[in-house]
């Protein structure tokens, strides 16, 4: 008897420790969350949730009070009482603004409020509910980036003014540009798997200080999905499947990733496929864009009426990405990260070339990209919690990339198609570092090291009797570019309302090219370039919270680009007529920019973001008409041709406007919009006239509806029109990209496009997505791009996960 009353005693006074486990979720999304902690109020329990978002309420007593705690997400404190017999509990993410966690501005942590820089982030829930096609595509839809697009497979981004390589491209913390990178439209960024993409931030204007050169209109950083491990001792693994169909260019797109993660080990696997036919445009706009015929080159060119002009014969493609990641979690806070990526394209059409009409005829048969291959191997070492005299934290990673990439071209009715090869082989070695000073500052500082070695070939094949003969490559073979940097920069917390930020890069480049190859066919009036070049950049910017609510931001900087081998030695023909050769007298152009903002919440619902900026760029790298052997014409590919090089011959000013807004109507249904309106002019021989690379006044609106299974986005895009007096003198030179206006000169009509996107979560592990894209079916081109945009557009994609 006394045994059975033990018994009961003990049963009922072990209800004060209850083992329930409970799941945390997103409140919108539905999805696990990972990483809360879950602790009661003296903290003499702490607990994290697992991968799946589950965590176990053993040994929290019956009267406290449990805290809920992720930085991404609105505090949440419940009784146990509250949560007592409860399955899950939903946490509701911050409002975006002024709290946000970003990575990319110091390569550390940083709360957006002490930032003085505007950095767009988008998400993983953001990226899933766009269904991107490309990395491309996700950043278009920000309203701050503008994205250019000469053919179906590309993608080049346009910020603040600023394009190609004005712009820098981070994948993981490793740069991607390269010392062949373009002035012209760069279309390397759909080499990232927009299905690795866990997370995309953008600083708009200059990141030179943390990144050196290229970072004049902005840093585009992806942070692609890391390996999870296990918070327990038992091995988690998970499968992800996904698929997507979009009908305006018969995409076929499917998905697979898994992880498998103990205490001290991830591995993560993924693979994806895209096949894209020939795009089909909208069915109402300028009949300037119609594809109404194209060149047939099976059993001799012949050019043929396309049946269905909407149809842009002659831009599909497909493309696949691998990777395999591995992270070694060595011991608290320290971790060995190991990426390894790989993407490959089919030959890519270039689209704007095909159209291109010569006299009564299409002037090319054949233009194409071949296939455009990245790898990329990088090892990353974090320690987040060091006890050394020298750094707090330190994120060292070296990288190798491989790039592969030829131009091919042969025009209507000839027998020869020339083949023009790059390979090019990069190495990187960065080593960033943090130490708190003092309670109230932080020092960031680095050290980077760039190698890049590029190998070029050309030959010219006769397709009639198959016979290959050596002809001048794009680049001067072999080569080289060294790059040393170092930078410091240090953040200042006098009170507790403002925050100020300065530093300091000085970086040494060396560029090495041997012309003796190509001299056999150009006679060049030098046999090699050698450039060793100095630059010194720096910054300053405050962060001022006048209260909770209202925060002030101004960044001054100042950033540079180096001349590199596409600037120095490149051979090709940038636009009918025009022939660019090399130019081994080049400095480096500098950038000196000032850009604020106001950031509001108001009555805790409405979110304003204002923006200015300014940016002037002197001693620009640009194309102009040039001196060549005491010729300014030449024939170059059986044509007279105007002699062009790359020159430090002009100075621009670029400056605009950002508006931003996101209104929480009710908890269910948010209303966003952004709004960039940008200006910019250029020295022309000195005549002041519009830069190249400034896109009209762009933007969206979203009205967004959320409930726990649930996701509807409709939206709009919108974009001014661009008169024939904006537009640069290069893209005058290009009528064949525009339509007409009433005066028959070339110019970029407006045009607006109204979208729905939805996701619906059917169980934890079923998604279904469904879109329209342009449902007014407008026929648009982006400004400057070769091809029109993608008519009335259904997509759907399933995603289940395992």
């Amino acid at each position: 008897m006394h045994f059975k009353l033990l018994l009961i005693w003990f049963f009922l006074s072990s209800s004060a420790y209850y083992a329930q486990q409970i799941t945390i979720l997103d409140s919108k999304t539905n999805e696990p969350i990972s990483g809360v902690s879950v602790f009661n109020a003296s903290k003499t329990v702490f607990k994290i949730s697992d991968h799946d978002g589950n965590v176990s309420l053993e040994y929290f007593s019956g009267g406290d009070d449990i805290i809920f705690k992720n930085l991404l997400y609105v505090r949440k404190r419940l009784s146990f009482k509250e949560i007592k017999n409860k399955k899950s509990i939903y946490l509701k993410r911050h409002i975006q603004g002024l709290n946000e966690v970003i990575v990319s501005a110091s390569k550390f942590q940083q709360n957006q409020r002490e930032v003085p820089q505007k950095v767009l982030q988008i998400n993983t829930e953001e990226i899933a509910l766009m269904n991107p096609q490309t990395s491309a595509d996700l950043l278009g839809y920000t309203g701050n980036v503008y994205v250019q697009k000469s053919q179906l497979g590309g993608g080049s981004p346009m910020i603040r003014g600023f394009s190609a390589n004005r712009l820098l491209i981070i994948v993981d913390g490793v740069r991607m540009n390269n010392s062949i990178f373009r002035g012209g439209n760069i279309q390397n960024i759909i080499s990232i798997d927009p299905f690795s993409v866990d997370k995309s931030e953008v600083i708009l204007g200059s990141g030179a200080v943390i990144y050196g050169s290229d970072a004049i209109g902005g840093v585009m950083s992806f942070l692609t999905k890391k390996p999870q491990l296990s918070l327990t001792d038992k091995l988690e693994s998970s499968i992800n499947l996904n698929t997507r169909y979009a009908s305006a260019n018969q995409e076929k797109t499917a998905h697979l990733d898994f992880n498998f993660g103990t205490k001290k080990w991830g591995f993560l696997s993924s693979a994806s496929f895209s096949d894209f036919d020939d795009l089909r445009m909208g069915k109402f706009g300028p009949s300037d864009y119609l594809r109404y015929n194209y060149v047939d080159t099976n059993g001799g060119d012949v050019i043929k009426i396309n049946n269905n002009n909407l149809i842009q014969k002659g831009s599909g493609y497909n493309q696949m990405s691998l990777t395999q990641k591995v992270r070694y979690n060595s011991k608290p806070d320290t971790f060995f990260d190991l990426g390894i990526y790989y993407s490959a394209t089919s030959d890519i059409p270039r689209y704007d070339r095909l159209i291109i009409n010569s006299e009564d005829h299409l002037k090319y048969a054949q233009w194409y990209y071949g296939p455009q291959k990245w790898f990329m191997s990088s090892l990353q070492f974090n320690d987040n919690k060091s006890s050394s005299n020298f750094y707090d934290k330190l994120n060292a990673i070296v990288a190798y990339q491989n790039f592969k990439e030829s131009r091919n071209d042969r025009k209507f009715q000839e027998s020869t198609l020339r083949h023009r090869n790059e390979i090019l082989n990069a190495v990187s070695l960065n080593i960033d570092l943090e130490k708190r000073i003092s309670n109230n500052s932080e020092l960031f500082y680095g050290v980077e090291y760039l190698f890049n070695k590029v190998a070029s070939d050309a030959t010219i094949h006769d397709i009639n009797n198959n016979t290959f003969s050596p002809t001048y490559s794009r680049y001067p073979d072999g080569g080289l570019t060294h790059s040393l940097g170092v930078y410091s920069k240090i953040k200042i917390q006098p009170r507790s309302d403002l925050v100020l930020q300065t530093g300091l890069r000085y970086n040494y480049l060396v560029l090495k090219s041997d012309f003796e190859s190509n001299n056999a066919f150009l006679n060049l009036p030098f046999e090699n370039a050698n450039l060793q070049n100095g630059a010194l950049t720096g910054d300053f910017g405050m962060s001022y919270s006048i209260n909770d609510d209202i925060l002030l931001k101004c960044n001054l900087s100042s950033a540079f680009r180096a001349p590199n081998i596409d600037d120095v030695g490149k051979v090709f023909d940038s636009e009918p007529g025009a022939v660019v050769v090399p130019n081994s007298n080049l400095k480096p152009e500098y950038a000196y920019g000032i850009d604020t903002g106001l950031s509001m919440h108001l009555s805790g619902r409405l979110f304003i973001d204002l923006g200015a900026f300014y940016t002037y760029l002197d001693h620009a790298l640009v194309r102009r008409d040039f001196n060549f052997n005491g010729q300014t014409e030449i024939v170059y590919d059986g044509e007279l041709s105007q002699v062009q090089a790359i020159q430090n011959a002009s100075n621009a000013k670029i400056y605009g406007f950002e508006f931003g807004m996101r209104w929480q109507i009710l908890n269910a249904l948010c209303l966003s919009s952004q709004l960039s309106i940008i200006e910019g002019t250029e020295d022309y021989l000195g005549a002041s006239k519009p830069a190249r690379h400034v896109a009209p006044t762009f933007g969206n609106t979203h009205l967004i509806w959320k409930n726990q299974k649930l996701t509807v986005d409709f939206y709009l895009n919108y974009n001014d029109e661009l008169a024939f007096n904006k537009l640069s003198v290069s893209e005058v030179n290009k009528p064949h990209l525009y339509a007409l206006d009433s005066n028959g000169n070339p110019y970029s009509p407006s045009w607006y496009t109204l979208n729905l996107k939805s996701e619906y979560t059917i169980n934890p592990k079923l998604k279904l997505s469904f879109g329209i894209e342009n449902i007014t079916n407008q026929r648009y081109r982006m400004y400057s791009s070769g091809i029109a945009s993608a008519g009335f557009n259904s997509l759907i994609g399933l995603q289940v996960m395992l």
